[in-house]
């Protein structure tokens, strides 16, 4: 299907050719940039609600300021489709997160345009200081450093911190807050509660809106300055309303808010903008999803909806004659809420991913034992850690790209402590389509080398249920990682009966000759299919599910290497430090020389595509471990087609 952009869009292919249309075109140019959106991502799929939200305010920046020597920072990135679109990628933009095609998020070596690589929250900030503190330093006095923020990402810390900076660093920067009451969730806390103050007071919005007129009216001369005329504005507004102390105690001065969705009065403000020197913020008011009726009543739902019907809405759904496994997060938000109505000790915390990690199903049931804390994965685990000194069974669930973010808090907060805080890390492994930054690649290495943690996979549903059953007795004395992959696993009848599983014991799950396979967590599935295969080829490999990365079964090490030769590792988190390297640590200090060869990620940033198709190029789907064995056992396999 040819997707055609507006007549006015298919003009576009740079900022230069936007800054050569009329200011009164710039709404038409907007309607066609949305709707060539909704055209694209409804055949070819990613994310959505967000770059309709940010559609004028892309348009307006790219307008007024000279891109890319003037320096946009998009927090996240999710809603950088438009500036895509605008900066000479819009023929391309079809292959978005498509396999070696451009990636979802803003990405420094795919554009110039693209100043800062993003897929985390909170960064722009603090990045775009630090362009901001360069431009100063090399003395490029006209060059203007705006970062885009969305008011979710401004409840993480990161983001306080780089405000904190901005205040007293004497630099020309801008940080536009867009306002739109969502991340992937709606947004909670107090700063929520106070924008939404700000945004809907009448006697705060009359006042301003009548302080603007006045200053209108006021003649602007050598008696009265801009800045006369600013403190005249602010003392006004200080009568009547506290709204701008946050930003203003932070020594930014605080402009808006403004409609979002008003393309010439954002073409104005930023134009006005650009004349004032000093650290700014500029509040503006969005509705995630504008432009299309049915994202912007469900905004969640439209975040990332997939494949769609754009005129009735429909959502593609796969069709099977069967019925099908569960995703692995639906299983853990089912089974919390089965141990929490039988463990009044279980509580669920999460950093603004209450659908993604499926906790929402405990919040909607249980309010009162399972929080959204926000984007704010340090803070969720200590607060984890605090409920657990109080002997609370906290399940931590946080994203395994996503718990980087914390790691200090991991060892300060956590293992120093011996605290059993439940980490269970969802979208282990390689994601897909949302690339390098959301990758949970490392997790295994990473919690691997800390004292007093226990590091689990599950290699299905079931094992899923009896590790988060183990991990809430009160047996289970210190900090406890269960971590799984995004999507499906492997069981239509998942709701199996829960048992305690020993920690650190794995299970044989069939006895072979002469190669044996070592797997941890879902890649285990792989494995199990390989060995099915390799009996045309007279391969009878041993299968062993190891289930825990840390502490490694020694007793069945001990078997395994004893009576296996060659040894295949099969893990979906990073080769370097990983859960192979685990078995090879066993095997020096034990002083075994079997033949190992381990399979995973390897030691290079992965990009984006589906995770069939990142699984075959890191070499360690079906395919490759039937290769791998092939290659180990070549000998084995000339001697039989030779005597038969």
């Amino acid at each position: 299907m040819e997707i055609i952009p507006g007549p006015l869009l298919k003009t576009i292919d740079s900022p230069a050719d936007l800054k050569k249309l009329p200011r009164e075109k710039l709404h038409q140019l907007c309607d066609e940039l949305r709707q060539y959106i909704i055209d694209v991502v409804s055949v070819h799929g990613g994310h959505f609600g967000a770059s309709l939200g940010v559609v004028e305010l892309t348009t307006a920046l790219h307008y007024v300021y000279n891109t890319p020597y003037d320096q946009l920072v998009w927090d996240v990135g999710h809603q950088a489709y438009g500036h895509k679109i605008l900066t000479g990628r819009r023929d391309n933009f079809i292959t978005n997160r498509k396999y070696n095609g451009l990636s979802g998020f803003p990405k420094r070596s795919e554009s110039e345009f693209d100043t800062f690589g993003v897929g985390h929250s909170s960064t722009s900030i603090s990045a775009a200081l630090g362009m901001a503190m360069a431009a100063k330093y090399k003395g490029e006095t006209d060059r203007k450093c705006i970062a885009i923020i969305g008011d979710g990402a401004m409840t993480a810390g990161l983001a306080f911190e780089g405000m904190n900076h901005a205040g007293v660093a004497d630099t020309d920067m801008l940080i536009i807050l867009n306002d739109n009451n969502m991340g992937i969730d709606p947004n909670v806390g107090a700063l929520k509660e106070y924008l939404t103050d700000i945004t809907t007071s009448p006697t705060y919005n009359k006042v301003k809106d009548d302080v603007w007129k006045l200053l209108g009216k006021l003649p602007v001369g050598k008696n009265f300055s801009r800045a006369m005329g600013h403190k005249l504005a602010e003392g006004l507004k200080g009568m009547v309303s506290s709204s701008a102390n946050l930003f203003e105690s932070l020594k930014l001065r605080y402009f808006g808010p403004i409609d979002g969705h008003n393309v010439a009065k954002l073409v104005d403000t930023l134009t006005d903008l650009r004349e004032i020197p000093g650290p700014k913020l500029l509040h503006i008011v969005t509705v995630k999803g504008k432009g299309y009726a049915l994202a912007e009543k469900d905004q969640t739902k439209w975040h990332a909806p997939g494949l769609f019907d754009k005129i009735t809405g429909e959502i593609q759904k796969k069709k099977y004659d069967l019925p099908q496994p569960p995703k692995y997060q639906d299983v853990f938000g089912h089974t919390i809420i089965e141990l929490a109505e039988k463990n009044d000790k279980i509580f669920g915390i999460t950093p603004a991913m209450p659908s993604g990690s499926s906790l929402k199903y405990m919040m909607e049931k249980m309010p009162d034992r399972a929080f959204d804390v926000g984007i704010a994965e340090q803070h969720a685990v200590t607060v984890s850690a605090g409920m657990a000194t109080q002997g609370l069974k906290v399940f931590c669930n946080i994203y395994s790209s996503f718990m980087q973010r914390a790691y200090d808090q991991v060892i300060h907060d956590v293992a120093i402590q011996k605290l059993p805080v439940i980490f269970c890390l969802d979208r282990a492994g390689l994601v897909g389509d949302d690339g390098p930054t959301h990758h949970g690649a490392y997790d295994i290495a990473y919690m691997r080398c800390i004292p007093n943690m226990i590091i689990s996979a599950p290699m299905n549903e079931s094992e899923l249920r009896n590790l988060m059953y183990t991990s809430q007795l009160e047996s289970t004395k210190l900090p406890f990682v269960i971590r799984y992959p995004r999507g499906e696993g492997v069981m239509p009848e998942w709701k199996t009966e829960m048992k305690e599983i020993e920690i650190g014991k794995g299970r044989k799950l069939k006895e072979g000759n002469d190669i044996a396979i070592l797997s941890l967590g879902h890649p285990g599935n792989f494995a199990a299919a390989a060995i099915r295969e390799l009996k045309n080829d007279g391969l009878n490999p041993g299968h062993y599910d190891m289930r825990f990365a840390k502490p490694l079964d020694e007793e069945l090490l001990h078997e395994v290497l004893s009576n296996y030769e060659k040894i295949v590792t099969v893990e979906d988190g990073c080769v370097d430090g990983g859960f192979g390297s685990a078995i090879l640590e066993f095997m020096a200090q034990h002083g075994y020389k079997n033949d190992v060869r381990i399979l995973g990620i390897p030691d290079r940033i992965v990009e984006h595509g589906t995770p069939k198709e990142l699984h075959h190029e890191c070499g360690y789907d079906t395919p490759a471990i039937i290769e791998t064995i092939r290659d180990m056992m070549k000998d084995t396999i000339m001697a039989t087609s030779f005597f038969q």
